[in-house]
């Protein structure tokens, strides 16, 4: 009976590791990860002619943080390479999440928990990921760039302004490719640790977000405990992302944060991914006078397409939100930071970004103006401020 009770629970441990290691995280990614109605039957002939002819730029993805092949087309999320081509993407920025808070909120979260971990562990990520935060961007990185290698052209990681431009160059001739450029979501990566920034840079990260949902080491969270300005520490670690020529990303940063660095920065930054206050009052939304004066400073703000940076998941809500950015910044200063795979509820995937194209001409954008929202603006902004 003894060998029997325990052959049972052998099993029973057996079948439980499977499911945590191979179907856990994607049980959790089909749950976070959800879709609006998508109904492009609706598109005018206008809008298709327009779509093919643009140069599209989303500035967030955390694709990177799933159980997922970014080469294959799968039936849920927003992001892979396959949706992007159809969606006529050129450049896509894929971001790494490295920590997130239990209970996550958009009001008030501390630093004391992760959900992270146990998300590294089910997805089979390396032992050394497991609990240090440095090495799960390090690790996501080498995720993008072993995925570029085996995508026969479909996939380049861009790391400066010139090897943009000659993929650019070489997506006149074959459209059906898309350039990742890696983002950061928090500096807490660095471990404390200014130097492991080159070790970031190294791996090809060039986008540095100071904060996500919690204070840092660098400075106040929009949805931090204190919310407090840049710390000593998080000077000198802006003053040293100007110096290597990388961009610093606002996006999830206090308003504290947001003022000392438009204080003190001599490059201009981004806002990869967000709402606006005025359209949805929350936290975590920009100010009209923070969006203006980013603007002022040459910076450019994504626009979100999930329900925490909107009234509602919907594309007439992103287009009400981009046209008050328009009003407030200027054309040439917004673009899209759809937040795709962020554990959010989105409007539309990356293979029907089209809907977005028809419905900015539907609410009286010129052809021009889209250009500039859907990539154009990301393009240049890239193109002027990664390194050369």
């Amino acid at each position: 009976m003894l060998k029997r009770i325990l052959l049972f629970l052998l099993i029973f441990l057996l079948f439980g590791l499977i499911g945590f290691f191979f179907v856990a995280g994607k049980i959790v990614d089909r749950q976070r990860n959800t879709t609006a109605e998508m109904d492009g039957s609706a598109v005018s002939e206008e809008a298709k002619a327009l779509h093919q002819k643009l140069l599209i730029g989303d500035l967030h993805s955390d694709n990177l943080l799933w159980d997922r092949n970014v080469l294959k087309k799968i039936d849920h999320g927003h992001v892979d390479i396959p949706r992007l081509i159809e969606g006529n993407v050129t450049i896509q920025v894929f971001d790494a999440v490295i920590k997130t808070p239990r209970g996550l909120n958009y009001q008030k979260n501390t630093a004391n928990s992760d959900n992270i971990t146990l998300l590294a562990m089910a997805n089979r990520w390396p032992v050394r990921t497991w609990k240090s935060l440095l090495q799960r961007a390090l690790y996501q990185a080498d995720v993008l760039q072993r995925a570029a290698s085996r995508s026969e052209g479909q996939l380049t990681v861009v790391r400066t302004s010139a090897e943009l431009q000659r993929f650019l160059d070489s997506r006149r001739s074959n459209p059906r490719q898309v350039a990742g450029l890696l983002s950061i979501e928090g500096l807490h990566a660095l471990e404390e640790k200014q130097e492991n920034l080159e070790k970031l840079w190294d791996a090809g990260y060039r986008i540095m977000g100071l904060t996500h949902f919690f204070d840092n080491e660098i400075g106040g969270s929009s949805s931090g405990a204190e919310q407090g300005g840049l710390t000593p520490l998080g000077r000198k670690v802006v003053q040293q992302i100007e110096a290597m020529g990388g961009i610093v990303d606002l996006a999830h940063a206090s308003p504290k944060v947001v003022e000392e660095v438009l204080a003190m920065a001599t490059k201009p930054m981004v806002v990869t991914h967000t709402g606006l206050q005025a359209v949805h009052g929350n936290p975590r939304n920009l100010s009209d006078d923070q969006v203006r004066r980013i603007a002022e400073k040459g910076g450019l703000i994504g626009i979100g397409f999930w329900d925490g940076a909107l009234n509602a998941a919907t594309v007439d809500d992103v287009v009400k939100t981009i046209r008050h950015a328009v009003d407030i910044a200027g054309i040439d200063h917004v673009g899209l930071g759809s937040d795709f795979d962020g554990s959010t509820h989105s409007c539309i995937d990356s293979a029907h970004l089209i809907l977005l194209t028809d419905a900015l001409l539907k609410a009286g954008f010129s052809e021009e103006e889209i250009g500039k929202i859907m990539g154009g603006n990301q393009i240049r902004f890239l193109l002027e401020n990664l390194p050369g």
